[in-house]
């Protein structure tokens, strides 16, 4: 069995889990300590890659990313980098698809932290970035973790997004999910089960360590 399949998702999966965290966890701080118009408008706009069907997903990736999309445009441009076709895309996919994991699990984290707490400390005289380091982060790391777990298994099993920006390339672009797809259409039901069944490991490995931690957090 070909393993590039694998080590591409892992790697994948990795830096878009890695992205997500991180953008997700901002955005989760952002919407627990501030009220603004728009607010649940923005919330629901950040949900939507957990309900949109895959390829209209896609298609909006490709609107941005494109050659000649809002920000595909500018960066072959004036840099030449085009995200089409290529395992970066498939990163900015898998990012995307489970960025509201992520959000979603750190925004009940970080509100569910004892308000009394943070407060002390900034009476204390602590200021808001070590309150939030020292404090908030720590009470609400597990929420945040089971949340990057969930993103991590949503990240390896992304098809369709994938599909439409990355394509399916052996070798530059084939992730799993597209390598057992290519094994069906082909016939080839052994390669087909071995790969469903890494997967299927792998995702119910995380799926119950998350579990854990949210129990933990009960």
């Amino acid at each position: 069995m070909d393993a590039t399949p694998l080590f591409l998702t892992i790697k994948v999966a990795s830096l878009a889990t890695m992205a997500a965290f991180l953008a997700g966890t901002a955005t989760a701080l952002v919407f627990s300590r501030f009220r603004f118009t728009g607010r649940e408008l923005l919330d629901a706009v950040f949900t939507l890659p957990m309900v949109l069907p895959p390829t209209v997903l896609g298609y909006y990736l490709i609107v941005l990313f494109g050659k000649e999309g809002w920000i595909g445009h500018f960066l072959y441009r004036y840099f030449g980098v085009t995200l089409m076709f290529t395992w970066q895309g498939a990163v900015i996919a898998a990012a995307v698809v489970a960025f509201p994991l992520v959000f979603k699990s750190a925004r009940a984290a970080i509100e569910g932290v004892d308000k009394d707490l943070e407060n002390t400390a900034r009476v204390l005289g602590k200021g808001e970035a070590e309150v939030f380091i020292r404090v908030t982060l720590p009470l609400a790391a597990r929420g945040i973790v089971a949340g990057v777990m969930l993103a991590f298994a949503r990240a390896m099993g992304e098809f369709g997004a994938t599909l439409m920006i990355a394509g399916n390339i052996p070798g530059k672009t084939q992730t799993i999910s597209m390598a057992v797809y290519n094994a069906v259409q082909t016939g080839n039901d052994n390669l087909a089960n071995m790969l469903v069944i890494i997967m299927s490991i792998v995702c119910i490995t995380v799926l119950l360590a998350a579990g854990r931690l949210c129990r933990t957090t009960e």
